[in-house]
């Protein structure tokens, strides 16, 4: 053998058998059963425990392990039951995916690795010491007192490889010192795609090749386009598509059950669609639920007439992987006060820490719009009306701002308009989440409630790139049933809301006669002069 120990070893042993050749020799007087004894412990005295065999390996090892326990990692020494005694000697030497791996690659599934007891630290005692050690748990935690063998160390030249989520990666590099010293390469695969001919082409072919490996219809070109469709649609973003594979098999798989079931020899458009319905079908209970409800008048929403400080605003709930809108009633209320503009979900604990900074941002931009040179001497309250679970986000910023306005002017705002977005302090509007999902759940409770073919949705101007809408709301919108408009300033989504013109302020710091903005400023007015009054009140009374 070309190992030098290896050979010294088997020199010992053949100079061990030479100096006890009468013990191989067999007895005349023996029994068969003890004869068959003698040559059992014999010749197990002289076994070789092979460990790993790379007989039929060509190039370094690549090892896969799918339960990365101490065990299957690190190997073990076994035990075995005699006479009421746990016994074990060098045949009881188990190795593990480490042995395997050694000299090539190992490749982990680390939230599975981060779920098994001792695995993990024990992985990195190994790669730190380039050594594997048998060393049980058993022992190691004193569990079990019993004479077990420590098998010398083997030598450890490997590389292993870690697959998980990114989320993972920044934890275990945050709260691990020890981590970014053993796995110093990162690779951050992207998720998603720019969509392009090229890219396309692409697609289609990683298409084909799914198709034929797992013995599906192949799709005609409509399907294939409608598949890249629903890509961009799950990354939000018209100009890219997801990457997700295991998605994509799915759909292919549902897809070309429709197409079989149908008599079909190719998947179609047609099909495609429908293993998409089939999909939300399956999910979709409590959505159906809530827009029962809204049907039955029992959540109140409005879709059609004006009203004052009433406005329909757009949030996303996500059960299991589905995501929907659901439409909630907006109101708000205003009077002669301090300047508080209360929350009414922050004060009942159902506000979530960005919502409660978007209705801040609101109140920055109300005092500093209308009310710079003197106090904003109102109070004002704010609530999503039958809502009962907490809200988060700040998507609900800009008609938070447009519902309030519409109360202190006094001006009725559309209810066939439902409107979406964050802002910032200075009015310009800010891009939100799920603009797909909000438009489509305002069109199909339009459709249930009351459909005019006025009514229609408000999104941020740079919400555009992420629409991917179903067919039914593209085709409404193409035969002028449904809007949707693009806003980027809050005074375009007051004249969409109103039928009013807004108003620019002039240099001598009025706002146009009969303009929106003219009767906040004289409402705000009127508020200051009550101030104004009640302070002179105060400061006579004082002095007298």
């Amino acid at each position: 053998p070309k190992s030098l120990r290896l050979q010294d070893y088997f020199d010992a042993m053949q100079k061990e058998m030479c100096s006890n050749v009468d013990t191989f020799l067999k007895p005349e007087d023996g029994t068969e059963e003890s004869l068959t004894s003698v040559d059992s412990a014999l010749f197990r005295h002289y076994q070789i425990n092979l460990i790993v065999d790379n007989t039929d390996l060509h190039g370094a090892p690549v090892v896969y392990e799918n339960l990365p326990t101490h065990q299957s990692l690190l190997g073990c020494v076994e035990n075995m039951a005699m006479m009421g005694a746990l016994v074990t000697d060098f045949s009881l030497i188990k190795g593990g995916a480490v042995h395997r791996a050694n000299g090539g690659y190992l490749i982990l599934d680390v939230d599975q690795l981060l779920m098994q007891p001792f695995a993990w630290q024990g992985l990195k005692r190994a790669l730190q010491a380039k050594e594997i050690r048998f060393d049980t748990l058993e022992r190691m935690y004193s569990l079990v007192a019993t004479v077990s063998l420590e098998p010398e160390p083997i030598p450890l030249d490997l590389k292993v490889i870690l697959l998980g989520d990114r989320h993972l990666y920044y934890q275990l590099y945050e709260l691990d010192p020890e981590f970014a010293e053993l796995f110093k390469v990162v690779a951050d695969f992207e998720e998603q795609m720019t969509r392009n001919n090229d890219n396309h082409m692409l697609y289609a072919r990683l298409l084909a090749t799914t198709v034929q490996q797992e013995g599906l219809l192949h799709l005609n070109r409509d399907a294939v386009s409608c598949v890249i469709e629903h890509g961009a649609r799950a990354v939000e973003d018209a100009h890219k598509f997801s990457l997700h594979q295991g998605d994509m098999t799915d759909l292919l798989r549902e897809s070309s059950y429709w197409a079989r079931k149908q008599g079909e020899n190719l998947v179609t458009r047609q099909h495609v669609r429908l293993a998409l319905k089939s999909r939300t079908q399956r999910v979709d209970r409590i959505r159906t639920q809530l827009y029962n409800y809204i049907e039955s008048s029992i959540t109140r929403i409005s879709v059609t007439d004006k009203q004052i400080g009433q406005v329909n605003a757009l949030s996303v709930m996500t059960i299991g992987g589905f995501s929907f809108a659901q439409p909630s009633r907006l109101t708000a209320n205003c009077r002669y006060g301090d300047g508080d503009i209360i929350d009414i979900e922050r004060e009942a604990d159902l506000g979530g820490d960005i919502h409660s900074k978007g209705v801040m941002i609101m109140s920055g931009y109300l005092g500093s719009t209308y009310a710079k040179d003197k106090p904003l001497s109102m109070s004002a309250s704010l609530v999503f009306e039958q809502s009962y679970g907490e809200v988060d986000g700040d998507s609900a910023t800009l008609a938070e701002l447009c519902v309030l306005l519409s109360a202190i002017a006094e001006v009725p705002l559309k209810q066939s308009l439902a409107i979406t977005g964050s802002m910032n302090q200075h009015g310009a509007i800010q891009a939100i989440g799920g603009v797909n999902e909000k438009i489509e759940g305002f069109f199909d409770v339009c459709k249930r409630i009351n459909f005019t073919g006025e009514q229609g949705v408000i999104i941020p101007q740079s919400n555009i790139q992420n629409l991917m809408l179903n067919q039914d709301v593209i085709d409404a919108v193409a035969e002028g049933e449904f809007q949707i408009h693009a806003v980027e300033t809050v005074d375009q989504a007051l004249a969409l809301l109103t039928d009013m013109v807004v108003g620019e302020i002039s240099s001598d710091g009025q706002y146009p006669d009969g303009s929106f903005n003219a009767l906040i400023a004289q409402r705000i007015q009127q508020w200051a002069d009550i101030h104004k009054h009640e302070k002179e009140v105060h400061t006579e009374h004082d002095d007298a």
